[in-house]
């Protein structure tokens, strides 16, 4: 897994300061794999492993693909587009508390905080659950046009919660647990602008006889095109099929753990796994099944720090247009044959044939078959006159059985064994 957060080291030198005078320190990523960052600032960069990705970031590195030339393989973008940052609670003099709701930006970059245009909302407003909350409960109290904090928790969602209020926030604060009960999505967004949600882990649950699995977060009809001045955003969520479950005494499962049919949405820190491991023993493709990891439907959606794994089909799959993701890191199924994962074609992100338009900075796919010879024709797929839209696009062979051709397309060296276990397509 990348790791997301910028962390101080022992780097030397004379270091910039922030406002209150404190230094901003120097990076050592370390052994990390992939590494994003975004809105933030360095005073050095020391090192790199296989894909690091810098948007809007002050003393990033220079763009480089690859490994080559004795330089790291650092993709820099200088502004961040557009985003909005998380909402968050603060408490005022009286020691009442406020959800601050932070506006939309564009072309920000570094540490700088404005306040300006942040919206304070009184807590007469917001909804503060209870470990005891039943979806009906908290779905009366969405439909009253108040936001939604969830307490940590784990709470067992029996029918969709349907967020169809512009402008709705809901938040989790610890990372708060919702699972689907009665194998129904656990999130329903609307055709209306503005919605934010984030700090959220999503969960399967338990299959039952005669119905489809779900769609654990489902954003829009598809007829609804978005507001770019008003979007939706999703920060940080978290979503898993198996982990603390999904073994042959207890099997779960989903059909895909985020779709967004609605455009104009922007996705900020994602990690969507289907589990490779539980914490009671072994899994396989037949106790916590999925399907995809996230299916983009709507178009100008971007994805910031963007991970998918090990879902039974394709990882990801883009049909929207003008779509961009800004890294991308992702690791194929372990436990499938050739039959079911070669033979049809599957990829580690694909874009649809007929999508005109797309980017994408720093996508990662990697391989480990662990008990059968896999062998992927590509780990991205996408029309080809989109390639060059693919910046510093790699493809990593881990560990296992079989490999990956082509990192795009036919485009691309093998990812097979130590030996060849990198490749990156430099533009």
């Amino acid at each position: 897994m990348a790791n997301v957060q910028v962390k101080g080291s022992s780097v030397s030198g004379s270091a910039p300061t922030r406002k209150d005078a404190s230094p901003i320190r120097g990076v050592e990523p370390g052994s990390q794999q992939q590494w994003f960052s975004r809105n933030s600032a360095v005073s050095a960069w020391d090192g790199a492993v296989w894909n690091m990705v810098f948007v809007g970031v002050e003393g990033a590195p220079p763009s480089h693909c690859g490994m080559a030339e004795g330089m790291g393989p650092y993709t820099t973008i200088p502004t961040t587009p557009t985003i909005a940052e998380k909402p968050y609670i603060t408490i005022n003099p009286d020691g009442t508390f406020a959800l601050q709701i932070p506006p939309v930006k564009s072309d920000s970059s570094g540490l700088a905080f404005n306040e300006s245009g942040t919206k304070s909302v009184g807590f007469e407003h917001v909804y503060v659950t209870s470990p005891t909350d039943t979806a009906q409960v908290i779905n009366t109290k969405l439909a009253q046009g108040l936001h939604v904090i969830f307490t940590p928790a784990v709470y067992m969602i029996d029918e969709p919660l349907k967020v169809n209020t512009a402008n709705q926030v809901v938040l989790g604060l610890g990372l708060a647990t919702l699972i689907s009960a009665k194998q129904n999505s656990i999130i329903q967004v609307g055709d209306v602008d503005g919605v934010r949600i984030g700090g959220l882990l999503l969960q399967a649950g338990p299959p039952v006889r005669g119905i489809v699995p779900p769609e654990l977060l489902v954003w829009g009809s598809g007829r609804y095109r978005g507001s770019p001045a008003n979007p939706g955003v999703i920060s940080d969520l978290f979503a898993r099929v198996g982990g603390p479950d999904g073994v042959k005494s207890s099997p779960v499962a989903a059909k895909t753990m985020v779709r967004i049919a609605n455009g104009n949405v922007i996705g900020d820190n994602f990690w969507l796994w289907r589990a490779d491991h539980a914490a009671s023993g072994p899994v396989s493709n037949l106790t916590n099944p999925c399907q995809n990891g996230l299916i983009v439907q709507g178009d100008d959606v971007t994805m910031y720090g963007l991970a998918v794994e090990h879902a039974l089909q394709d990882l990801t799959i883009w049909s929207g247009e003008r779509g961009r993701t800004y890294f991308y890191q992702s690791e194929f199924p372990y436990g499938v044959t050739h039959e079911e994962y070669g033979v049809p074609g599957y990829a580690g992100y694909k874009v649809a044939d007929n999508v005109s338009s797309h980017n994408a900075w720093g996508v990662g796919v990697y391989s480990y078959f662990r008990d059968y010879e896999v062998v992927v024709s590509s780990a991205i797929v996408a029309p080809a006159k989109l390639m060059a839209n693919f910046v510093a696009p790699l493809s990593v062979w881990l560990n296992g059985k079989g490999g990956i051709n082509h990192v795009i397309n036919d485009q691309g060296d093998s990812a097979f064994g130590p030996t060849t276990s990198v490749n990156y397509v430099c533009g």
